[in-house]
């Protein structure tokens, strides 16, 4: 007789590459084992930094085999940082009525707001059956570390309506992509915008050509130690520029650099021979993932043109179909890059809170409705007559 059997992990090491990537696959970069143990292996995401793994097993036995049949990306949480889907108010009120709102459970790609999947099921094996056992565990497993709730953050939208169905309330919100429509050059996607957006984008890449800026691609395999230090040394002053710290570690930068060289390239901005400014990008066969950079000195327009104009540069180029620039940046629209819907979901142990933030989400998901309807509406691109 087949049972399965639902087991927490400390580690996504108890697991393993091959047994995790078999399930995962390697297409998306930020899901795949390598990118997960790095993350763990170097200190970001252990109990120190409020990232407790707890990753979800699920092996069927059977006559004494055991065979991984699912997993699933979670995290035992004590803060709210570094998910891009903001819940303080939401501690913020447990606080305000003598109550803890961590830990937490957190189903995410820790630091990384991309939506992707986030549980990878076996053929042999109903994905629905297994979200329905996996959400009775984990009710089970709050209740007995008295964690106040769960969330899965930028699941698919399949993905999405699926938890929704369980019973777990859905929210939405917006980000910024680019979409190559088959263009063969930067110069036939200016075309397509509107003549004064046109210009802009013009006017400021001729900026940085005129302060003698140029930029090289590097791919994974050709970063070397000296370019990984400089990397790190502008990315740590964005943060401190905010007040921060950047969430990773050097460490990290190093291992997914030897981990997954395939998967990442290193754009940086030269004046002369001395690089000014680094952006770090994933790619997999379709899509290109821009995520983190620095600068060591302030150029008008060097960040568009770093971290936006190169990657649709590159993406032409090597004939990506879209471009996923990170979270936020109203800015990105006047540049092409379009509103698309991203989704997460919210159990929340507490049934008055519960409904309380289920009444929250109902009201806000028309209000984002109708800001990416008015985002859409300020598209550079020309009207077809």
């Amino acid at each position: 007789m087949k049972t399965l059997e639902i087991r927490f992990v400390d580690s996504i090491a108890e697991i393993g590459p091959s047994a995790w990537n078999e399930l995962t696959g390697t297409e998306n970069p930020f899901t795949r084992y390598e990118f997960l143990y790095a993350l763990e292996n170097t200190g970001c995401t252990i109990e120190a930094t409020g990232w407790k793994p707890q990753h979800i097993a699920l092996y069927s036995i059977e006559e004494g085999s055991k065979r991984l049949k699912a997993v699933m990306p979670l995290y035992e949480k004590t803060n709210s940082y570094g998910e891009y889907v903001f819940d303080w108010s939401w501690a913020n009120a447990y606080q305000t009525h003598g109550l803890d709102y961590y830990p937490k459970f957190v189903s995410a790609v820790p630091f990384t707001p991309s939506h992707g999947t986030r549980l990878f099921t076996d053929a042999s094996v109903s994905k629905d059956d297994v979200a329905k056992l996996i959400f009775e565990k984990l009710k089970e497993r709050s209740e007995l570390i008295d964690a106040s709730s769960w969330h899965i953050l930028f699941p698919t939208e399949e993905e999405n309506q699926l938890f929704e169905a369980i019973g777990i309330p859905a929210r939405t919100a917006c980000q910024f992509h680019w979409f190559n429509r088959n263009y063969s050059s930067f110069d036939e996607f200016l075309s397509t915008l509107n003549s004064r957006k046109r210009k802009n984008i013009r006017k400021e890449r001729q900026k940085v050509a005129e302060q003698g800026t140029r930029f090289e691609t590097i791919e994974g395999v050709d970063i070397t130690e000296q370019h990984w230090d400089t990397f790190y040394q502008f990315y740590q002053s964005t943060y401190m520029m905010r007040g921060m710290q950047g969430y990773l570690s050097q460490g990290f930068f190093a291992e997914i650099g030897q981990a997954m060289p395939e998967q990442l390239f290193m754009i940086v901005a030269l004046d002369g021979d001395k690089i000014i400014a680094a952006a770090l990008f994933f790619r997999n066969s379709e899509k290109l993932f821009g995520r983190y950079w620095g600068n060591g000195r302030d150029y008008q327009f060097l960040h568009f043109e770093t971290c936006y104009y190169q990657g649709q540069e590159y993406c032409i180029q090597h004939g990506l179909k879209s471009f996923d620039s990170g979270a936020q940046g109203e800015h990105k629209i006047q540049r092409g890059f379009e509103p698309i819907t991203t989704y997460s979901n919210h159990w929340i142990a507490n049934q008055s809170f519960a409904q309380a933030i289920r009444n929250f989400l109902d009201e806000e998901r028309p209000h984002m409705e109708r800001y990416k309807k008015e985002a859409s509406g300020l598209l550079p691109f020309r009207k077809e007559s």
